[in-house]
C-alpha cells in the first residue's frame, strides 16, 4: 500500500466517524463506525486495484462491509443500520455525482450521460452487495432456527 492510500483509509475512518456522530451514535460503537469505514475503503481500494474498474470494487467493498457491520451489530448487540450506514458513507459516489450534476448543469449532455450511468452503477452495486449479505443472513438465522427446533 502506498502512502497515498493509507491517508485515504484515514479519512475513509474520519468521515465514517463524523456522521456515526451525527447520528447520535456513541461510545465504542464510534470506534467500530472509524474501523468499519476504514475496512471499507480498504477493500474498495483493494478490490480496484485487482479489478481495474470501479463497479465491481464498489460491490466488493459493499459486501465485505455488509458482512463486517452484521457480525459487529450481533458482537455490540446493537441494529446493523447504525453501523452499516456510517461504514458505507466512504464508498458514496459523490464525486461522480458531483461531475454528473455539473455536465447537467453545462448542457454536456454526453458527459451527463455517461456520468449518470456510472453513478447509477456503482449505486446498483453497493445496494446489491448489501442485499446479498442481509438475504444470506436472513436465510442463516431461519436455518439455524429449524436446526435448534429440531434438537428440541
Amino acid at each position: 500500500m502506498t502512502e497515498q492510500m493509507l491517508v485515504q483509509i484515514a479519512m475513509a475512518a474520519v468521515g465514517s466517524l463524523g456522521f456515526g456522530l451525527l447520528f447520535h451514535v456513541s461510545g465504542r460503537r464510534l470506534v467500530t463506525l472509524a474501523f468499519g469505514g476504514a475496512a471499507s475503503w480498504g477493500v474498495y481500494l483493494l478490490a480496484l486495484q485487482g479489478y481495474g474498474a470501479r463497479v465491481p470494487a464498489c460491490f466488493a467493498a459493499s459486501l465485505a462491509t455488509a458482512a463486517l457491520a452484521e457480525v459487529l451489530a450481533r458482537l455490540l448487540k446493537t441494529p446493523v443500520l447504525t453501523l452499516l450506514v456510517p461504514m458505507l458513507v466512504p464508498l458514496a459516489p459523490g464525486g461522480d455525482l458531483y461531475y454528473t450534476t455539473l455536465a447537467l448543469v453545462r448542457g454536456d449532455m454526453p458527459d451527463f450521460a455517461r456520468y449518470g450511468e456510472l453513478v447509477l452503477k456503482e449505486a446498483g452495486a453497493i445496494s446489491f452487495g448489501v442485499i446479498v449479505v442481509a438475504c444470506v443472513m436472513q436465510t442463516a438465522n431461519k436455518v439455524w432456527a429449524l436446526a435448534r427446533e429440531r434438537k428440541e
